[in-house]
């Protein structure tokens, strides 16, 4: 993806127009299918100054795909009166610097740490253990198994790095699923049972925390699968880091 800045100077008197006129174009961002997103914002220091951030799919998608396609008439013809107040515009990549600051609390902190993973672990692996579904693939599994897959929930919604450092990461997980052919019924049982563990040792409630948890949980079973099916071979990847989706919680 490529993100592209265009600033502009706009005179007060013409702010009204010029924000009016951006709303009707966004209508044609929205539609495009090379625009990933976008965001208009004004200066409170210097209220003539706005930067709009649009990302895209590509540079090339949208030199080429938006400029070259119906979406993008009806996007300049609104805006072309304020083409002259136009600063700059360019395209920036995005670097890895990037993260939420301590405003928004980490899921793992939110729900508790790692202590409130540890009692849903072990309440969830415990049912586990009784289920005719499940036993097939958990019914020999090492002891230290709940506490290892805490740790993996920890590092995976914003907790210590603990897993990757003593545990092998990303890669040991794939291994830990390679050959296993687990079935759609049981990833939907082990996921059923998660959720109820997680009622069970009182994991937050909210809806934002839960659709995120959630969200997580389907993304990361439904990998499982795929890793589990014949002729998949381990191989390494970014941890996964798992926040709040755009909602974060509201904290009165």
């Amino acid at each position: 993806m490529i993100v592209e800045y265009i600033r502009y100077r706009v005179p007060t008197d013409r702010a009204p127009e010029f924000e009016a006129s951006y709303a009707r174009a966004a209508t044609s961002l929205a539609a495009a299918p090379q625009c990933v997103d976008y965001e208009l914002s004004r200066c409170t220091d210097e209220p003539e100054s706005y930067i709009l951030r649009i990302t895209w799919s590509s540079a090339k998608d949208h030199l080429e795909g938006f400029r070259g396609g119906e979406h993008f008439a009806p996007f300049f013809a609104e805006i072309k009166p304020f083409v002259g107040d136009i600063e700059e515009m360019r395209h920036y990549e995005k670097t890895p610097v990037r993260g939420d600051g301590g405003a928004v609390p980490s899921l793992y902190e939110w729900l508790g740490g790692s202590e409130a993973l540890e009692r849903l672990t072990e309440a969830f692996y415990r049912e586990v253990l009784k289920d005719d579904l499940l036993i097939p693939l958990f019914g020999g599994m090492d002891p230290q198994h709940p506490q290892h897959v805490a740790l993996w929930l920890g590092e995976v919604f914003g907790g210590p790095t603990t897993y990757t450092d003593h545990h092998g990461g990303y890669r040991h997980m794939v291994s830990r699923h390679l050959g296993r052919g687990i079935e759609e019924k049981q990833r939907r049982r082990w996921v059923s049972l998660l959720m109820d563990a997680a009622d069970e040792v009182g994991l937050p409630d909210d809806p934002e925390f839960r659709a995120a948890f959630a969200g997580y949980i389907e993304w990361g079973t439904r990998l499982a699968v795929i890793n589990s099916r014949p002729g998949v071979d381990a191989y390494d990847a970014p941890m996964p880091k798992w926040s709040w989706g755009g909602h974060p919680p509201y904290r009165g």
